[in-house]
């Protein structure tokens, strides 16, 4: 039978999803994965962050911002020197694409040809490009499309009814309104949230739907789990349990089935095992490397030992690809009302 990408998905589908007996998720998500991608393939990224610290915002989870005491020093912009030869270790050590990050609230007008720079260098490596700079306006996102980014990653972080726990100091349409400029400058956008923050199932099914029915499914889905530090209001917070961050995952997939699901922060915690269940469940991509801005991951050489271990092998670089996300017709093997049914 054949099912349209949607953008129309309804809380009750997804609270059917969530509430599946936990094999028969896993073999639903599968299933879709299939239709996509090779499920033995996975999307290496590596994120280096270009410009840490002294971030105005009060996001509950985040060491760099300037008002909790974590530790983190505010630094200045990176060289381009200096990130070219991150970017160039990280495609040697099997990353496809290289992520840049900068603890902005908002790049000022003047940082924008500074971070171009660095965009037109790694691309020139073979590399996807990306960067998360914070909230940007339309010439801005404009600038970086021209420079030769690929994707913009900017998170919705959790569901609109639980967004005033986290954060007070930007609103849920700021985060949609960049989208919106990203989109419209025609560029991929990588768009997900946190996890493990003291939300219920209710509040992640929110933040899931948010991302399926937004007007373009996000290229990419970044799915992260809590890491806690020490000084930010969200340590100490109680764990998620593993099979429901591995439910996040499998959900994320079946309703936005051509998107890169990635496991994010909070692998570096995460078993081999449990890492398995995530790609069985539909993660495809993950970020490679010690460190994800300020907070630690699993070394290159756990990932590729697990990878030998499971015949996985790391995607191409698919530089300036066309979107996944198009309207159009995908051929499932499923009944079309399969999602509300166990």
């Amino acid at each position: 039978m054949s099912a349209v990408i949607r953008h129309d998905w309804k809380r009750e589908e997804l609270q059917a999803l969530f509430d599946l007996p936990f094999p028969n998720l896993l073999h639903r998500a599968a299933s879709v994965h299939r239709l996509h991608f090779d499920p033995a393939e996975v999307q290496v990224s590596t994120l280096l962050s270009v410009k840490t610290g002294g971030c105005p915002e009060d996001c509950a989870y985040c060491p760099q911002a300037q008002r909790y005491d974590t530790g983190v020093g505010a630094q200045k912009l990176m060289d381009t020197d200096s990130v070219v030869a991150r970017a160039r270790a990280a495609k040697q050590a099997g990353a496809s694409r290289f992520c840049m990050g900068a603890a902005w609230r908002s790049p000022k007008d003047r940082d924008i040809p500074k971070v171009a720079a660095m965009i037109r260098e790694v691309k020139s490596l073979g590399l996807e490009t990306c960067a998360t700079l914070g909230m940007l306006e339309g010439h801005q996102a404009q600038a970086l499309k021209d420079a030769g980014l690929d994707y913009y990653n900017h998170n919705l972080d959790t569901a609109p009814d639980y967004y005033d726990s986290i954060i007070h100091t930007r609103q849920y349409q700021d985060r949609l309104d960049t989208l919106e400029h990203v989109r419209n400058a025609g560029l991929k956008t990588c768009c997900g949230g946190i996890v493990g923050m003291g939300e219920t199932r209710d509040h992640r099914i929110g933040l899931l739907l948010a991302l399926a029915n937004l007007p373009a499914h996000p290229d990419s889905v970044p799915i992260n789990r809590l890491v806690q530090v020490a000084g930010t209001p969200l340590h100490g917070s109680a764990e998620l349990d593993p099979f429901e961050f591995v439910r996040m995952i499998a959900v994320a997939r079946i309703v936005m089935p051509r998107s890169m699901v990635r496991l994010s922060a909070g692998r570096e915690s995460m078993s081999d095992e449990l890492q398995v269940l995530c790609f069985l469940a539909g993660a495809n991509s993950i970020f490679y490397g010690e460190k994800l801005l300020t907070t630690g991951n699993p070394d290159t050489a756990r990932d590729q030992a697990l990878f030998e271990r499971l015949g996985i092998t790391p995607m191409r670089a698919n530089v300036d690809a066309d979107d996944h996300d198009h309207p159009g017709t995908v051929h499932l093997d499923i009944a079309p009302d399969c999602a509300c049914r166990a």
